[in-house]
């Protein structure tokens, strides 16, 4: 099957291209289970690609491969959540308030507008545990069922992980992401995200992130690959 794709500039992760998670969560949002996201190169915004499913889902730009994604068997352990109240006060200490490399970003840039951006912020200190944020999804996520669209779980699960794993004035790109979603969280509801890092090696930062809705449950969960550039 094959369909048309367009990333809306307000997707952006960077200026010029999409959001490493959010695309990830496009490409896979038809696949069940935990799925293994490749990016291959920027996702171009506002442009027409083309999405194949097979036993897979590959997007392209033309001839190009932008984005790979297959099922995938992952194990990964993931820590106790703050309160939403503690999530709060983390995100007060975000970083990215000081300096940010793409401060338009949509899932962790301060210059976007609430409701515009998600504008999740994640503070800590990673030698003392996770690093974590609140999030509120607004209401123009929802999908079918009033639930949060899949590339928004996914786009959630994203930023925080470059934070945990980021050296003082590093900048990294989303290489690969695995995640698992469940499609359980609805707008509104008070969210805690949080992140950590894994191991490190030369230019490759390897980080984990989770997402826990309002009763405390675990409704994602991703592994993921940073590249410094």
């Amino acid at each position: 099957m094959t369909t048309q794709v367009i990333i809306a500039p307000r997707f952006c992760g960077p200026p010029r291209s999409g959001n490493g998670g959010y695309c990830c969560g496009l490409v896979a949002a038809a696949m069940p289970g935990a799925v293994e996201v490749t990016l291959r190169r920027p996702p171009p915004l506002d442009r027409a690609l083309r999405l194949e499913h097979g036993d897979g889902a590959v997007l392209y730009d033309g001839d190009d491969v932008v984005v790979e994604a297959r099922p995938a068997r992952f194990a990964l352990d993931v820590p106790a959540p703050p309160s939403f109240e503690a999530a709060e006060a983390m995100s007060r200490e975000f970083g990215g308030f000081a300096r940010h490399p793409f401060p338009t970003c949509f899932v962790c840039g301060p210059a976007r507008a609430p409701g515009d951006g998600l504008r999740i912020f994640p503070g800590g200190s990673p030698g003392d545990g996770p690093i974590g944020a609140a999030w509120v999804p607004d209401r123009s996520l929802a999908g079918a069922g009033g639930r949060v669209r899949p590339e928004f779980l996914w786009a959630a699960l994203d930023c925080p992980g470059y934070f945990a794993v980021s050296g003082a004035g590093e900048t990294a790109l989303l290489g690969r992401m695995t995640a698992e979603i469940d499609l359980a969280v609805v707008p509104g509801e008070r969210c805690v995200v949080i992140a950590w890092p894994i191991t490190r090696s030369g230019r490759k930062l390897h980080a984990g992130t989770a997402l826990y809705d309002a009763s405390g449950a675990l409704r994602g969960r991703a592994s993921q690959t940073w590249i410094t550039v």
